[in-house]
């Protein structure tokens, strides 16, 4: 399964990107906590220059806390500022102003020296489509300032807003990457709900799923499909035995395996199957 997705929009807003870097303090990165390194931009190290750098790990309750754990110490040994959130709840949301203010506070005391007392601290804030960037711009602010949408690419231009603590945020566009060199990553934010759907073989990707639980996490795929002999499957096979098992068949008694398929990738994506981490 070869995926590879780059939309005209991005290219713009990756040069757009490019050219407001001058304007921010900061940038903040969202990653999705289930696939905290695949959905990373490679190129914002490129874009962010030497700006310092905030890494906010959404979505961990979805994630493997003992993963989730370890990916922060990681991130923060390569420099990040790091914290764990979750935009939907709006937990530790909160603390971003404030960790904010800890990552410039030595641009606060020049500031400060040089008369500039209240000079608006600005954010540039970035991340892949789907990564729950506006549903936390809307928890900050407290409304629904920037547009949400539970699939991919909804933000499409970029937008100023200010908070109440004298930051101001600029929201971009979620971006991807020209080219996966490793195909592995584009299967990842597939399965988290990054990459539209319309390009994608949603039963080939449930099988990938699949294939996953059983390696990684097979006591929860266990407790969520218990289908006799499991351990024995793999692949189409253990997709057919789940589409009888939830009695999803179509005219002449056949395993809808598509309809399957494509409830199997909806609660896994939602978190159903449990709390996981994709690497």
């Amino acid at each position: 399964m070869n995926i590879q997705w780059y939309p005209g929009h991005m290219t713009k807003a990756k040069r757009m990107m490019k050219e407001n870097i001058k304007l921010v303090d900061v940038v903040v990165e969202l990653v999705d906590a289930r696939v905290p390194v695949s959905s990373m931009n490679p190129d914002m190290g490129e874009i962010a220059g030497g700006k310092p750098k905030i890494m906010l790990l959404n979505k961990i309750d979805l994630a493997d806390p003992k993963r989730t754990e370890f990916y922060q110490s990681y991130f923060e040994k390569d420099g990040w500022a790091v914290l764990g959130i979750n935009s939907r709840t709006g937990n530790s949301v909160k603390q971003v102003p404030a960790l904010v203010k800890d990552v410039l506070k030595e641009k606060i005391e020049r500031n400060r020296k040089r008369g500039l007392i209240n000079r608006p601290l600005r954010c540039m804030v970035v991340g892949i489509p789907n990564v729950g960037k506006s549903t936390f711009i809307n928890q900050l602010v407290g409304k629904a300032s920037a547009k949400t949408g539970n699939k991919p690419g909804v933000t499409k231009g970029k937008q100023w807003i200010k908070l109440k603590n004298n930051i101001e945020l600029l929201d971009t566009p979620g971006i991807l990457w020209p080219k996966f060199e490793d195909k592995s990553v584009g299967i990842r934010l597939a399965m988290i709900g990054s990459i539209k759907e319309e390009i994608l073989d949603v039963e080939a990707l449930a099988i990938h799923v699949l294939d996953f639980m059983k390696e990684s996490y097979p006591e929860l795929l266990a407790a969520k499909y218990p289908v006799e002999g499991m351990d024995q499957m793999e692949g189409h096979e253990l997709l057919t035995a789940i589409a009888r098992q939830r009695n999803m068949v179509k005219t002449g008694n056949e395993p809808d395996t598509m309809r399957m398929s494509t409830m199997l990738m909806e609660e896994f994506k939602n978190g159903k199957l449990g709390r996981v981490t994709l690497e």
